[in-house]
């Protein structure tokens, strides 16, 4: 057992405080602080209703306008949380249909007892079906089964289970598992072959290790966790991103605060028939916070540049990009859309700039066949390849899990001059770094949607880690600051206006101040 598990402190009678910071647990450590919890006064009830609550919530962040919600719920009490959290959607004007996939008299007591209520509070609040022509938006709640499932699904739940995924395949439903998708195992991240598609997951205090498993991607979909006010258990090295985890980053600006203060950002950047991404990019640093950004390009899209990028970028016409280092920058970003001319300047920028920077696109390529600049390089360096970028900066990873890739890549930079943090960006990019003391350090982002899977979305993340790291991060937490604030102003963009087929990278713009809202709500997942 970790020792972090230890922390468990107690606050008074019937009180557990878990200090929950995106801490990753396994299900055998899930149950043993659940027995703490109960043995220091908390009550199976008590957390049942705090889950079913903060799911309600969730639903509801992700939902605000009520809907149409059909809840599975099985025997135990995964049921019961599911059904807590349908009847908070119906004191909301949710519309709550609840399917059972046993015979009531055979439910854990619990979950009955939570069955009769919810019934009782969705009567009281139902409209009569003449009130509302359709019901928008729809959504399932999985309770079928919690996390101490294994092996193979069993009737009835596999039924349940493949209801479920017809009602999101056919009808257009979102699927919201609680805790776990049925099917899908919670350690080891295999899925049944009926397996429950969610496209959110919400899980209980803890994310569970099988979620990050590159194996449980597309039944995982988006992950939430949801803090519980009972426990808190102090991380340890591998985390999930969470507002509540990356909020203190950010604290509120004092009164007096100046654009100096606020960090100097330097983007090089774009090239003929590629200036959008230099574009993107450096209208995401302002977007992001930076005091100032500067934008260097080549005299030859200097006209195109100026005229559409943001006012509030200075964009700054070279004839050599090695006058970046002539000026001085609390971060830079580097590489989207500079195409291969300059690869000298650009190598050589990389070594001898002494600050953080933001290493992307263009620029990883250069890394990849000169990886002797990034060894010597005079300042921390994040990398923010995709994974096709990776394959060509890490070729023996082509086999591995992402995590293993991280892993062994950051082994081999293990002598480099100055630190190295990567960003493997993909449908839940991971930021990596080693300690100092040995072992790796991993924060799995959680935010974003497949909408996000059109090009540019990298150059607007280079630019926001740009900016994190100008206003005095540490590139390890400008990295998942960057990834989940992009990745929540991309759902806020799907919530607004457009669908995942429509979303393109300047979406996200718009929706950046609401993303740092929500990153600063206690109630944000």
């Amino acid at each position: 057992m970790p020792s972090e598990i230890e922390a468990i402190s107690t606050l008074g009678p019937g009180r557990v405080r878990w200090l929950n910071k995106g801490m990753i647990v396994s299900c055998a450590e899930m149950r043993t602080i659940e027995e703490r919890a109960f043995a220091k006064g908390s009550t199976a009830e008590g957390l049942m209703e705090e889950a079913g609550a903060q799911m309600a919530r969730a639903v509801m962040q992700f939902f605000p306008v009520p809907g149409a919600c059909q809840v599975f719920i099985g025997k135990g009490h995964n049921g019961g949380d599911a059904l807590v959290a349908a009847r908070h959607l119906a004191q909301q004007g949710w519309r709550i249909d609840v399917h059972e996939s046993f015979q009531r008299e055979t439910l854990a007591p619990l979950a009955r007892k939570k069955l009769d209520e919810t019934l009782a509070v969705r009567e009281l609040f139902l409209l009569p079906e003449s009130a509302h022509f359709d019901y928008r938006p729809r959504i399932v709640l999985d309770g079928l089964l919690g996390i101490g499932a294994k092996g193979a699904l069993r009737e009835p739940i596999r039924q349940g289970a493949r209801e479920i995924n017809r009602l999101r395949r056919e009808d257009g439903f979102e699927v919201f598992a609680l805790d776990v998708p049925c099917g899908l195992d919670a350690d080891t991240g295999e899925a049944d072959p009926d397996a429950v598609v969610a496209d959110f997951t919400l899980c209980v205090g803890f994310a569970k290790r099988g979620m990050l498993a590159d194996s449980a991607l597309d039944f995982v979909g988006r992950l939430a966790v949801l803090p519980l006010a009972e426990f808190e258990v102090q991380p340890n090295g591998e985390t999930v991103a969470t507002p509540r985890e990356m909020a203190p980053l950010l604290p509120l600006r004092r009164f007096s605060t100046h654009k100096g203060e606020c960090g100097r950002v330097g983007i090089v950047a774009g090239s003929r028939g590629l200036t959008g991404a230099a574009i993107m990019a450096a209208n995401a640093a302002v977007r992001a916070g930076a005091g100032l950004v500067s934008l260097f390009v080549k005299p030859d899209i200097y006209e195109i540049a100026a005229s559409a990028a943001m006012p509030e970028v200075m964009v700054r016409p070279v004839d050599s990009y090695l006058a970046v280092l002539e000026h001085s920058w609390e971060a830079m970003g580097i590489g989207p859309g500079l195409g291969h001319d300059d690869g000298k300047e650009i190598l050589k920028i990389i070594e001898e700039f002494k600050g953080p920077m933001v290493v992307d696109a263009d620029a990883l390529n250069l890394l990849a066949e000169n990886p002797h600049s990034l060894m010597h390089a005079a300042g921390p360096r994040l990398l923010t390849p995709h994974p096709g970028e990776m394959a060509r900066l890490f070729p023996a990873g082509a086999q591995l899990s992402r995590r293993e890739t991280a892993e062994r890549y950051l082994q081999a930079q293990a002598e480099s001059r100055s630190p190295v943090t990567l960003l493997l960006k993909s449908a839940r990019s991971l930021v990596a770094e080693r300690k100092r003391a040995g072992g790796l350090r991993i924060s799995w982002n959680t935010a974003g949607h497949p909408g996000m899977a059109s090009g540019g979305m990298g150059d607007v993340l280079t630019g926001t880690c740009a900016a994190m790291a100008g206003q005095g991060l540490a590139l390890f937490d400008a990295g998942r600051v960057g990834a989940w604030i992009c990745g929540r102003a991309a759902e806020r963009a799907l919530a607004a206006h457009q669908s995942q087929e429509s979303l393109v990278a300047t979406d996200l713009l718009g929706e950046f101040g609401g993303a740092f809202r929500d990153l600063r709500d206690p109630q944000a997942c």
